[in-house]
C-alpha cells in the first residue's frame, strides 16, 4: 500500500497481509496510461473537476503526492494496527471487543447495497499463448481470513472466450458489483466469481516434507507456461537419520499445536529472478512471512525443470554425526526495535533558534511591546518621583511615605515586576536602560530596609488594639516584600553588569524575609485554636486575607531567591542564613486540620516546597555544604508527625500524597548526580566576577574549563573507539552516581540505626518514621518523578536482608526488617501486577511506542529480554522516559534534578552492560559501535543538559507510556531483582525459633500476597509451612497462621478444602483470640461450602463453644450458630412457604442437624444449650428464630411419616430425628403442636431393644416436656398414653425410667389422677418390707437380690418425682404401724436396713441409689439419723462405689439448691414454664439447712476423695466441693487450698472445676484466701506427688507452671500482693543448714524444685512482680549460699588458713592431703548446695528469658513507675529447655559420692566466680558501682552469674576449681554473715578491695 492509501499496482499484491508477487510477470507490460488516455475509462469522463485538489491526478504505479496517510509515523501505526488485528485473530479463543468490533466495521463496509458500483471500458488485451489452466494459490493473513470467511461480497471481471486476462490485482478493499438480474448461462462476456476462487488463482509457496529421497533431486512446477511463467519456491527437508530421537532437543519455544515439522521462513524475502525486471516490492514483517507459508499438495516430482520457468529449492542436507544440541543455545527473542522515532535534527533547525531574525513577527511584536511597556512604565515613574513633594505623597498612586523617605506603592510594584518578567520571558531584558534599571532598584531600598527592622511579632498575649497595630506592621513588611522581589528580580534576568548585583540588597531582602518568616509566619502556622492562643486565633481568623497576602508574597520571593542561588554566586553568609531559615520552614509543625490553620495547610506546604527547591539549589551549588545539609535533615527528624494523616501533606503529581521530607531527601540525592550546566557555570562565573571584580577568579576558571578535554567529540569518533568512549563515559557519571548513593547510604544508615533503638510505642519516633518514610517511597516508586525513590529503597532492602540474615540480630530489628521487607516485597510484586495489567489494558496499535513498550515490558516480566533492548537509543525505556521528563521540565523545574540522576543510571547501566558484552558474539564489533555512539551521546547529555533536545528529536511520549517504561527499568533493577530473595528470607523466617519474628514473618507474607496471589502456585511450600505455623506453640504465631489462612482462602478457594480441618483445630485453641478468629473463619467457610461432612463438623466445634470458659468465645459461638443455623431462614418462615425449594433446604437442614449430633456425646446437650440461648428472651431475634425452629420441627415429624427406618434416600431415620426433637423439647415446648404429638403414640405402644428403645425414650423425654401445655380436651390421649407407659416400668433400664415416671407424674399431675402412681408405690413397698427378714447374702436367693434391687429403684423413682404425702391415707392402711405423715420418710425408712454392711453390696447399692433419690426431692432425709449414720459408715469404709452413689445424690441434691437460691427460678420437675409441674424442693421449707448439714458432716471426706484420684470419681468429688464452695456452705478457706491444689490436676475438666470455683472465691474472699496460698502449694504438691506422680512444678510443650492458674487468679489482685506472694515462695525454700534432717532432705529438695521450676514458668503480669520475684531468690542464695560454700570448702575440701591442704614427700614434691569426709555431711552440704543452685539457675532463667540481665536492685529500680507496671517482654530467642536440663542434672546429685562432690565444686565454683548482685538485707545500694552486664566467657557465650562472693565477676577456668586451685586466705577466715549489716562505710570499702585483690 503506497502512502496515498491506494493499492501499489506493481508493488506489493494481497494487501491484507504485505505478501509479495508470487504470479510472476508478464513478458510484455502496457505502457502507462496518460491523464487524458485514461480519463474515457474513468467515471469522471462526464465531469470535469473544477480543482485538482479536490480530486488528486490518478497515476499508475506511482505515489500521489497527496496521501491518506500524513506521516510516516501513521502509516506505521496503520501496518501496526493490522498486525494486531493478525495477532489476535490468530488466537481462536481470543474475545477482544477490538478484533468483533473492527470485523463488524468492515462487514457493513462491504455489503453490496453500500457500495458504489464503478463501470470501466476495458483495454485491449494480449490473446497470444496458452494460459495456464492450475491456478495460483495465495496465503491470506489470519484477519484477512477472518474476513474472508465472515464475508460473502462476489465481484467480476470481464472475460472472453478468446482472450485471456491476467487476473485482477486484489486490492485491500474489494469493489462488488451491485446486484443485477440474473442472465443466461449463454451471455458469458462477464461472470460472476467467488472470493474462493479468486484466492486460489494466487500463487503459493508449497512445503513438502518427504520421506526419503536422494539429495539431488530437486522439485520442478508441475506445468510452465511461456505467456505467465507461476514461479514456485519449494523447501525440501531430507529424511531424519536413523539414529535420531526427539527427546534429545529441545525447542527454543513451546509449540501450540502438533502440525508437521515445517521449516520457518527465512527472515529475508526470497525473490525470484525473473526475465523482465519487475519493481521492487517493499519488505513485509517477519510474521507476515510466516502467515504466507501454507501447506499444500505434494508436487509432481517427476516434472522436468523449465528454463522459462526456473525454481528455487532449499535442500536442507542431513545433520552431521558430529551434531551436538547442547553446544546450540537458545537465542531469547526481542521486541523489534522502531527506529524512526528518534530523529537528528538538521543544522539548520540548531542554529537558527535562538537568532532574532527566525522569530516569527507575532513573536517580535510581542517583545518589542514588553520593551516598549516596561520603559513607559519606568518613565512613568521617574517622572512622578522628579515631581514628588512631601505634602503630595500621600495622594499619589505610585508613591508611598516611608520612614525612609518614598517608595513604590505596593500596587506600582506589582506591574513593575509582571512587566519585568514579561521583558526577561521575551529575552528583551538586556536592551533595558541599565540607569533605569539601577535607579528602579535604589528606589526599593528604603521599603527593603524597613521590612528589616519592622516588628511583626506575634504574641498570645494580644488583644484586640494590638492586632490591629499589628495588622498595619504587616502591610509594612508586605511593602518590603515585594520591593526585595523586585530588586532581586532585576539580579535574575540574566544580565551581565555587575551594577545590578548588589550583596547588600541581597542581605537586605533575605533579612526582611526572615524576619518576616521567623516572628510572623511561622508562630501563626504553629498557633491552635485550643490551648493559651485560642483568643487571638479567633481575632487573627477574622483577618487572615491580610496574612494569607503576606505568606503570598514571602513565597514569591523565596522563589526568586532559588533561582539567584541557582544563577550566581552567593556570599556564605546569605547561604547560611538560608539554610538555617529554609530547614526551620520544612520542619514547622503545620496543623493537621483545617481548623486548627490560620493560613491553611495547602498554603503553608507550598512556601515549605519553595523552601526545599532552594535548599536544593543550595545543595546542588554548594557541595562543601550537603552533609551539613543532611546532618541538619537528618537531626531534625524528631520534630516530625508520626500520625500518618498529618505527616503526609506534599502533593505528588499523580494524586498521592507523601511527607514534605521524603520528597526533601529524595529531591537532594537525585541532585547530588546532576552535573552543573556549562550555561550556568559561565553564568555564575560572571555573576562573581560582577561582585568581586576578580581577576584571579575568572583566570581559575578558564584554566578549569582548559583541563576538560575529551578525546570522543561525535558519534563517529565513539564508534571507531567504543572502549574509549565507554570510559569517558564512566569518568563523568561515575562520581555523580557514587555521590548520590553514599548520600543515600548515609540517610538510610541514620534512620535505621536509631530506629533499631526504638519501637513504635517508644518516645523517640524514629521507628515509626522508618515505616513512613519506606511507604512514602514505595508510593513514589513507580513515579519518573522520583527515580531516587528506587536507589533508596535498594539500600533499605539491602540493609534488612542483613539484618534478617544475620546470625546476632537482636529479635527486634529482626522483625523491624520482617517488617519492611513485608512492605517492600509486596511493592515489588504490586509493581509487577501493575505492569501486566497495563501490558494488557494499552493496546499494542496504540501506538507504535506503545507497542514496542508493552513487548519489551512482556519479556521482561519472564525474563527474555536482553541488556540492549534496555539501553537501546532509538525507543528504549530509559531514551522515552528521558524523553517525558526533558520535555516537561521546562514547565516544571525540579524535574531537573530527576533527569539528572535518571541519565547517570542509564550511563551505569551502559557500562555495566558494555562490561559484560561477551567477545565470541557474532555481532560483537556491531554491538560496540552501538555502544560506542551511545555512550557519547549520554556523555554529552550529562554535560550539557539542553544537548538532548538541541541535537535531536523524539516523538512526544504520553505520561502512560512514560510510566511503562520507567516500569520496565524498575523490573532490571537490583531492588525488584531481589524479590526471590525477599520471598525466600519471609518464607524461611516463617520456620524461625523466635515466635515474634514466625509472626512477623506471617504478617509480611500476607501483604505479598495481597499483591501477588500467583505465589501459592509458584511455591508449594508457602501452604505448607502456612499450616505448620497454625500448629505453633505460641499464640501469636498461631494467630497470624490463622489470619493468613483466611487470606489464602479467599485467593485460591480450592484450598479450603485442605486448610478447612487446620481451622477447626484452632476452634480449641488456648488463645482467645485465636479462637475467635477460627470461629469467624469456619463461619465463612460453612456459608460457602456445600459439604455436608464440612459442615457438620464446623457445626459441632461451634456447638461446644458455646459452653467455653470465656463468655466472649460463647458470645460468638452462639451468634454464629445463629447466623449459619437461622438467618438462612428468616425471610422463608415470615409466612408460610410451602415452596419445594423450602421444604428442600429444610430437609437438608434436618439432616445436617442430625449428622452433627451424631458425631459425639456431648453435641446434644451443646445444642439444648445453644437452642436455649437462641429462643431465650434476652435474644433479640427470638421471635425470628421460634419461627425456624417451628418450622424444623415440622419437618423432622414429615421425616418420621415418610421414612421411618431411615432406608432408600439421605433422609434421617425416625430414631435420628426424635433424637434431634428431644432438644427441641427441652428448649421450648410450645415448637410442638397437640397433633404432632399424637403422632408420636405408635412409637411407645411397645418396647424392644436396640433403636426401638432409643425411640422409646426420645418419645418419652418429648411426652415428658410437652404433655404439660395440652389442654384438658385431650385427656382422654394423656389416659391412653399412661396407659401404655406403666406397664414399661418393669421392662425398662434405670435412665429410661427416670424419664418413664417422670413423664407418668406429669400425666397424672394434669388428669388430677394418682391411684395408679400409689398402687403402684404401695405394691413395690409392701415388697420390699418382706424381704427385710430375708438371708439376701445366701447364694440361693440371688433371685430377690434382683427383684429387691428393681423394686428399690421403681420406688426410688417414684419417691423422687411424685408428691405422695396427700395420699398418706391411703398409705397407712397398707402399713398401719407408721404414724408419720410423710411417705418419703417412710420411703427411706423402708430402704434404710438394706443400707447396713450386712447386706451384699448389690443391695447396699440399689438402697443408697434409692435413698440418694429420695432426698433429692425430700431433702429433710438427709438429716435423719439412719440415713447420715449410713453415709458415714459409707465414708469409713472407703467404698468407691457406695461413696460415689452418696456423692452423686449429694451433687444433684446442691444442683437444685442453687437452682432454688437464684433469683426468680426454682428447681422445675417436667416442663419450666408449666405451673403444676413446679415442685421446687419438695419439703424444701424444711430443709433449708440440710445442704449446711451435709457440708458439714461429709466435706473433709469429699475433699479427701477429690485429692486422692483424677477419675470420674475424683470429678464427681471436685463437682461437690465446688458446689458447697458455690454457695457458701462453709469457711473459704476450707476450700480454697483444696480448689488450687485439684488446679493442677491433668484431668482439664477437673481443673477447669476447681478454677472456676477458686476465682470466684478469691473475687469474694480475698483477705481470707492470701493467707491460705501457702497452704495450697503444699497441698498442690502433695497432690502432684501422691496422684500425679510428678512432682515436676512445670509441665512440658509448651514450659507452663502448674501452679498457672492460681497466677491467673491472683492477677485480679493487687501488684503488692503478688510480689509478697512471690516473697513467700521463696521463704518456703530457705532453711537452716545445721537443722537440717537427712532423711526430710530428699522431700524438701523435691519442694523446693517444685517451687522453683513454677517461679521460673510463672507468667508475671507486670516488670514490677518479675524483679521483686528475682530479688527474692537472690536473697535466699546471698542469705544461706555464703555460709554453705564456706562449710563445703571447710569440710569437705578442707581448705583452710591453719592447715595446708598439702604434704612434702620424700621427694620433696607436694602431694594433697586425702582426708576422710563425713557421708551424712557432704550429703547435707550437696542437697543444700544442689537446692541453692536450681534457685539461682531459675533466677538467671528469669533474667535471660525477660531481657534483665543487668545488675541492680530492683525494688528501687531508676525507671519510672510506668515502666515497672508494664507487662515484660520476653527474648523470643530462649527458651526453657536449657534450664529444665540444667536442673535436672543438678537435682540428680545425691545418686553417687563423685556427683555430690562435683556438685558441691560447682557451687563454690558458681560462688566464686559472680558477684552479680548485693544483699538487700545488707542495705548495700547495687548500684554504687554502676550497671554491670555479665562477662562473657572465653567462647563467647555469657557466663552463668553468680551469687554474692567474694570479688568480682570472673570467667569460668578448669584451674581454678576447690579440689586444686590455689588461693590466698581471705581477710578473715571466718566468713562474714551475709545478713549482717556493715559498721561504715571505710569498712565496706576496705573489705571491697580485700575481695577484689584475692581474686585479682
Amino acid at each position: 500500500m503506497a502512502s496515498n492509501g491506494y493499492a501499489i499496482q506493481n508493488g506489493i499484491a494481497n494487501g491484507s497481509n504485505g505478501a509479495p508477487p508470487m504470479n510472476g510477470s508478464r513478458s510484455r507490460r502496457s505502457r502507462v496510461l496518460t491523464l487524458d488516455e485514461a480519463l474515457p475509462y474513468s467515471p469522471f469522463s462526464s465531469v470535469v473537476p473544477f480543482n485538482s485538489d479536490i480530486i488528486p491526478l490518478p497515476s499508475v504505479g506511482l505515489r500521489s503526492s497527496t496521501s491518506l496517510f500524513s506521516s510516516p509515523a501513521d502509516r506505521e501505526r496503520g501496518r501496526q494496527d493490522l498486525e494486531s488485528l493478525n495477532r489476535q485473530a490468530q488466537d481462536p479463543h481470543n474475545t477482544s471487543e477490538r478484533l468483533q468490533k473492527s470485523l463488524d466495521d468492515l462487514k457493513e463496509l462491504l455489503k453490496p447495497e453500500g457500495i458504489a458500483q464503478f463501470k470501466f471500458k476495458t483495454a485491449p488485451k494480449n490473446t497470444t499463448g496458452v494460459q495456464s489452466q492450475t491456478q495460483p494459490k495465495i496465503s491470506l493473513s489470519p484477519f484477512a481470513r477472518m474476513v474472508y470467511e465472515n464475508t460473502a461480497v462476489e465481484f467480476t471481471y470481464p472475460s472472453t472466450e478468446k482472450s485471456i486476462a491476467p487476473p485482477p490485482k486484489p486490492s485491500p478493499k474489494p469493489k462488488p458489483k451491485l446486484p443485477t438480474q440474473p442472465k443466461s448461462k449463454s451471455q458469458a462476456s462477464k461472470r460472476l466469481t467467488p472470493n474462493q476462487q479468486a484466492h486460489d488463482e494466487n500463487a503459493s509457496i508449497t512445503v513438502q516434507v518427504p520421506g526419503s529421497r536422494p539429495a539431488e533431486q530437486f522439485v520442478t512446477p508441475p506445468r510452465p507456461s511461456p505467456i505467465r511463467p507461476n514461479s514456485k519456491i519449494a523447501v525440501v527437508i531430507p529424511g531424519l537419520p536413523s539414529d535420531f530421537r526427539r527427546d534429545n532437543y529441545t525447542p527454543s519455544k513451546p509449540p501450540t499445536q502438533n502440525p508437521p515439522p515445517i521449516l520457518p521462513p527465512p527472515r529475508a524475502q526470497l525473490e525470484v529472478k525473473q526475465q523482465t525486471p519487475q519493481p521492487p516490492a517493499q519488505p513485509r514483517a517477519p510474521s507476515e512471512a510466516a502467515n504466507s507459508l501454507q501447506p499444500s499438495e505434494p508436487l509432481d516430482l517427476n516434472g522436468t525443470p523449465s528454463s522459462s520457468n526456473p525454481s528455487l529449492a532449499v535442500v536442507i542436507p542431513d545433520l552431521p554425526s558430529t551434531f551436538r544440541p547442547e553446544d546450540y543455545e537458545v537465542l531469547l527473542d526481542s521486541p523489534d526495535t522502531p527506529q524512526h522515532l528518534s530523529r537528528k535534527r538538521k543544522h539548520s533547525e540548531i542554529d537558527g533558534d535562538d537568532d532574532d531574525i527566525s522569530r516569527s513577527v507575532d513573536q517580535r511584536e510581542k517583545a518589542d511591546a514588553a520593551f516598549r511597556n516596561l520603559r513607559e512604565y519606568l518613565q512613568d515613574i521617574f517622572e512622578a518621583e522628579d515631581q514628588l513633594q512631601p505634602d503630595n505623597i500621600a495622594t499619589n498612586h505610585i508613591f508611598t511615605s516611608t520612614s525612609d523617605g518614598a517608595s513604590l506603592t505596593i500596587a506600582a510594584h506589582t506591574k513593575v515586576d509582571s512587566l519585568l518578567q514579561k521583558i526577561i520571558s521575551v529575552g528583551r531584558f538586556p536592551q533595558a536602560s541599565l540607569e533605569d534599571l539601577l535607579r528602579l532598584q535604589k528606589m526599593c531600598e528604603s521599603a527593603v530596609r524597613n521590612a528589616e527592622s519592622v516588628d511583626v511579632k506575634v504574641e498570645d498575649s494580644m488583644g484586640e488594639s494590638e492586632v490591629q497595630a499589628w495588622l498595619q506592621q504587616t502591610l509594612v513588611a508586605e511593602l518590603g516584600i515585594k520591593a526585595a522581589r523586585t530588586s532581586l528580580r532585576l539580579m535574575a534576568g540574566g544580565r551581565e553588569d555587575k551594577q545590578l548585583y548588589s550583596e547588600d540588597v541581597i542581605h537586605s531582602a533575605l533579612n526582611a524575609f526572615k524576619n518576616v518568616v521567623e516572628t510572623c509566619i511561622i508562630p501563626i502556622v504553629e498557633m491552635r485554636s485550643t490551648g493559651s492562643s485560642a483568643a487571638l486565633f479567633k481575632l487573627l481568623q477574622s483577618d487572615k486575607k491580610v496574612i494569607t497576602n503576606l505568606l503570598a508574597q514571602c513565597r514569591r520571593l523565596l522563589s526568586i531567591i532559588a533561582s539567584l542561588v541557582a544563577n550566581i554566586e552567593l556570599s556564605e553568609t546569605v547561604v547560611n542564613t538560608l539554610e538555617f531559615t529554609t530547614t526551620r520552614l520544612i520542619f514547622v509543625e503545620n496543623a493537621h486540620f483545617e481548623r486548627d490553620s490560620i493560613l491553611g495547610i495547602q498554603k503553608f506546604d507550598s512556601l515549605r516546597v519553595v523552601a526545599m527547591d532552594v535548599l536544593a539549589q543550595i545543595f546542588l551549588c554548594h557541595p562543601n555544604l550537603r552533609q551539613g545539609i543532611f546532618d541538619e535533615i537528618l537531626t531534625s527528624l524528631e520534630k516530625l508527625p508520626v500520625t500518618r494523616q498529618s505527616a503526609r501533606q506534599f502533593k505528588l503529581a499523580d494524586g498521592g500524597s507523601i511527607q514534605l521530607v521524603s520528597a526533601l531527601i529524595m529531591r537532594l540525592i537525585q541532585t547530588s548526580a546532576s552535573k552543573l550546566d556549562d550555561d550556568k557555570e559561565k553564568r555564575r562565573t560572571k555573576a562573581i566576577e560582577a561582585l568581586n571584580d576578580d581577576e584571579d577568579v575568572r583566570e581559575g576558571h578558564d584554566s578549569q574549563a582548559s583541563t576538560q578535554r575529551y578525546t570522543i567529540t561525535s558519534e563517529a569518533r565513539g564508534e571507531q573507539q567504543p572502549v574509549t568512549a565507554i570510559q569517558e563515559l564512566r569518568d563523568v557519571a561515575s562520581p555523580l552516581l557514587d555521590t548520590a548513593r553514599a548520600n543515600a547510604v548515609w540517610v538510610v544508615n541514620y534512620i535505621v540505626t536509631r530506629a533499631m533503638k526504638s519501637t513504635k510505642t517508644g518516645d523517640t519516633p524514629y521507628r515509626n518514621l522508618l515505616d513512613l518514610f519506606v511507604e512514602d517511597f514505595i508510593t513514589c516508586l513507580n513515579s519518573p518523578e522520583w527515580p531516587a525513590a528506587e536507589l533508596l529503597l535498594r539500600l533499605f532492602l539491602f540493609k534488612m536482608v542483613s539484618l534478617a540474615e544475620g546470625d546476632k540480630t537482636l529479635s527486634l530489628a529482626r522483625n523491624m526488617a520482617l517488617d519492611l521487607l513485608g512492605l517492600m516485597g509486596a511493592a515489588i510484586s504490586e509493581l509487577n501486577s501493575h505492569i501486566r495489567k497495563t501490558c494488557t489494558s494499552m493496546e499494542s496499535g496504540d501506538s507504535e511506542l506503545g507497542g514496542y513498550l508493552t513487548r519489551l515490558a512482556e519479556s521482561s516480566l519472564e525474563n527474555r529480554s536482553s541488556a540492549a533492548d534496555l539501553v537501546s537509543w532509538p525507543c528504549g525505556p530509559y531514551r522515552a522516559c528521558l524523553e517525558f521528563l526533558d520535555a516537561r521540565s521546562s514547565e516544571d523545574p525540579h524535574l531537573s534534578s530527576a533527569v539528572g540522576l535518571f541519565m547517570v543510571e542509564w550511563a551505569a547501566m551502559i557500562c555495566a552492560n558494555f562490561d559484560l558484552a561477551s567477545d565470541d558474539d557474532d555481532d560483537h564489533e556491531q554491538t560496540e559501535k552501538e555502544y560506542g555512539r551511545l555512550a557519547f551521546k549520554l556523555r554529552m547529555m550529562i554535560s550539557d543538559r539542553s544537548w538532548l533536545s538541541r541535537e535531536y528529536s523524539f516523538d512526544t511520549v504520553s505520561l502512560p507510556h512514560a510510566r511503562l517504561a520507567y516500569s520496565v527499568t524498575l523490573l532490571h533493577s537490583d531492588f525488584c531483582i531481589a524479590f526471590s530473595r525477599v520471598l525466600a528470607i519471609l518464607l524461611g523466617s516463617m520456620s524461625s525459633e523466635q515466635a515474634t519474628v514466625r509472626s512477623k514473618s506471617l504478617k509480611s507474607v500476607n501483604q505479598v500476597l495481597d499483591t501477588d496471589p500467583t505465589i501459592l502456585d509458584r511455591e508449594p511450600a508457602v501452604v505448607n509451612l502456612i499450616l505448620k505455623c497454625a500448629n505453633d506453640s505460641s499464640i501469636q504465631v498461631r494467630d497470624s497462621a490463622l489470619g493468613l489462612i483466611g487470606k489464602c482462602i479467599s485467593l485460591r478457594p480450592a484450598l479450603e478444602e485442605q486448610m478447612a480441618s487446620h481451622i477447626l483445630q484452632r476452634v480449641n485453641d488456648t488463645g482467645i483470640g485465636v479462637k475467635k478468629r477460627a470461629l469467624r473463619l469456619v463461619k465463612d467457610i460453612y456459608l460457602r461450602n456445600s459439604n455436608a461432612e464440612i459442615r457438620s463438623s464446623i457445626a459441632d466445634a461451634l456447638l461446644f463453644k458455646v459452653k467455653d470458659l470465656d463468655e466472649g468465645v460463647q458470645e460468638l459461638a452462639r451468634q454464629t450458630i445463629e447466623e449459619v443455623w437461622m438467618s438462612p431462614f428468616y425471610q422463608s418462615t415470615t409466612s408460610d412457604n410451602s415452596s419445594a425449594q423450602f421444604k428442600l433446604a429444610m430437609e437438608e437442614h434436618v439432616a445436617l442437624m442430625v449428622k452433627t449430633v451424631q458425631r459425639g456425646p456431648g453435641v446434644a446437650m451443646a445444642m439444648d444449650k445453644a437452642l436455649q440461648s437462641m429462643l431465650s428472651n434476652e435474644s433479640k431475634l427470638a421471635a425470628a428464630n421460634f419461627r425456624v425452629c417451628k418450622a424444623l420441627v415440622a419437618t423432622m415429624f414429615e421425616t418420621i411419616i415418610d421414612n421411618p427406618a431411615g432406608e432408600g434416600n439421605e433422609a434421617p431415620s425416625a430414631r435420628d430425628a426424635l433424637q434431634i426433637l428431644t432438644i427441641f423439647a427441652k428448649s421450648n415446648a410450645k415448637l410442638f403442636t397437640a397433633e404432632q404429638i399424637q403422632l408420636l403414640q405408635p412409637y411407645i405402644s411397645n418396647i424392644a431393644g436396640g433403636d426401638d428403645m432409643l425411640i422409646y425414650r426420645s418419645v418419652v423425654i418429648i411426652f415428658r416436656h410437652v404433655l404439660p401445655h395440652l389442654s384438658k380436651i385431650h385427656n382422654n390421649f394423656l389416659s391412653s398414653i399412661r396407659k401404655e407407659l406403666i406397664p414399661a416400668i418393669t421392662k425398662v433400664g434405670r435412665t429410661v425410667m427416670d424419664d418413664l415416671v417422670a413423664c407418668i407424674w406429669i400425666i397424672s399431675s394434669v388428669l388430677d389422677d394418682y391411684q395408679n402412681i400409689v398402687r403402684v408405690v404401695m405394691s413395690s413397698l409392701t415388697n420390699i418390707s418382706k424381704m427385710k427378714s430375708n438371708n439376701l447374702r445366701d447364694p440361693s436367693n440371688e433371685e430377690q437380690v434382683r427383684k429387691l434391687s428393681k423394686l428399690l429403684m421403681i420406688t426410688g423413682m417414684f419417691g423422687k418425682h411424685c408428691d405422695l404425702d396427700p395420699q398418706c391415707e391411703s398409705f397407712r392402711q397398707i402399713f398401719p404401724s407408721w404414724k408419720e405423715t410423710s411417705v418419703s420418710k417412710l420411703m427411706t425408712d423402708s430402704f434404710a436396713p438394706f443400707a447396713s454392711p450386712s447386706q451384699p453390696e448389690e443391695v447396699r447399692k440399689a438402697a443408697f441409689d434409692a435413698i440418694g433419690m429420695v432426698c433429692q426431692s425430700w431433702p429433710k432425709n438427709f438429716a435423719s439419723a439412719n440415713i447420715y449414720t449410713a453415709f458415714l459408715l459409707v465414708f469409713d469404709e472407703k467404698s468407691s462405689v457406695l461413696e460415689a452413689i452418696i456423692m452423686r445424690s449429694f451433687k444433684d441434691f446442691l444442683l437444685l439448691e442453687e437452682k432454688r437460691s437464684e433469683a426468680g427460678s426454682e428447681a422445675t420437675v417436667g416442663a419450666a414454664a408449666d405451673p403444676q409441674a413446679k415442685l421446687g424442693v419438695m419439703g424444701g421449707g424444711h430443709g433449708d439447712g440440710i445442704a449446711l448439714g451435709i457440708a458439714q458432716r461429709f466435706l473433709p471426706h469429699i475433699i479427701r476423695i477429690a485429692l486422692s484420684r483424677q477419675d470420674d470419681q475424683g470429678l464427681l468429688a471436685t463437682e461437690v466441693v465446688a458446689s458447697i464452695a458455690r454457695q457458701g456452705l462453709v469457711h473459704p478457706k476450707e476450700t480454697g487450698s483444696s480448689l488450687i491444689a485439684l488446679e493442677t490436676s491433668q484431668n482439664p475438666v477437673i481443673a477447669d472445676i476447681a478454677f472456676r470455683e477458686h476465682r470466684a472465691l478469691h473475687e469474694k474472699h480475698e483477705t481470707i484466701l492470701e493467707k491460705e496460698y501457702m497452704r495450697a502449694v503444699q497441698l498442690a504438691y502433695n497432690y502432684q506427688r501422691d496422684v500425679v506422680k510428678d512432682t515436676h512444678g512445670a509441665t512440658l510443650n509448651p514450659f507452663a507452671a502448674k501452679l498457672h492458674m492460681m497466677i491467673d487468679v491472683l492477677k485480679i489482685s493487687k501488684v503488692k500482693n503478688r510480689k509478697k506472694f512471690y516473697e513467700n515462695l521463696c521463704a518456703r525454700i530457705e532453711f537452716d543448714p545445721a537443722k537440717m534432717d537427712i532423711q526430710e532432705l530428699p522431700r524438701h529438695l523435691d519442694f523446693s524444685q517444685f517451687i522453683i521450676e513454677n517461679m521460673a514458668f510463672f507468667d508475671y503480669a507486670t516488670i514490677d512482680e518479675l524483679l521483686a520475684a528475682i530479688a527474692a531468690m537472690e536473697k535466699v542464695v546471698a542469705a544461706t549460699g555464703t555460709g554453705i560454700a564456706h562449710s563445703i570448702e571447710t569440710e569437705i575440701f578442707r581448705i583452710s588458713l591453719d592447715q595446708p591442704s598439702s604434704q612434702t614427700d620424700e621427694n620433696g614434691q607436694q602431694q594433697q592431703v586425702e582426708r576422710p569426709v563425713d557421708p551424712m555431711r557432704l550429703t547435707q552440704l550437696a542437697g543444700s548446695s544442689m537446692m541453692l543452685s536450681t534457685l539461682w539457675e531459675a533466677r538467671t532463667y528469669l533474667r535471660r528469658q525477660y531481657g534483665l540481665m543487668i545488675n541492680r536492685k530492683e525494688s528501687k529500680a531508676k525507671g519510672p513507675n510506668k515502666d515497672l507496671n508494664k507487662a515484660p517482654l520476653r527474648v523470643p530467642s530462649v527458651n526453657g529447655d536449657k534450664f529444665w536440663e540444667e536442673v535436672s542434672n543438678t537435682m540428680a546429685a545425691l545418686g553417687s559420692e563423685d556427683s555430690m562432690m562435683s556438685q558441691c565444686r560447682a557451687f563454690v565454683e558458681l560462688l566464686s566466680v559472680d558477684s552479680e548482685i548485693k544483699v538487700a538485707a545488707e542495705g548495700e545500694d547495687p548500684d554504687a558501682d554502676g550497671d554491670r552486664l555479665n562477662t562473657p566467657d572465653e567462647d563467647g557465650e555469657r557466663s552463668t552469674p553468680g551469687p554474692p562472693g567474694s570479688g568480682r565477676g570472673r570467667k569460668r577456668k578448669s584451674s581454678t576449681t576447690p579440689g586444686g586451685r590455689k588461693k590466698r586466705a581471705r581477710s578473715s577466715s571466718v566468713p562474714r554473715g551475709r545478713g549482717k549489716p556493715k559498721s561504715s562505710g571505710k569498712r565496706a570499702s576496705v573489705e571491697k578491695s580485700d575481695n577484689e585483690e584475692d581474686w585479682e
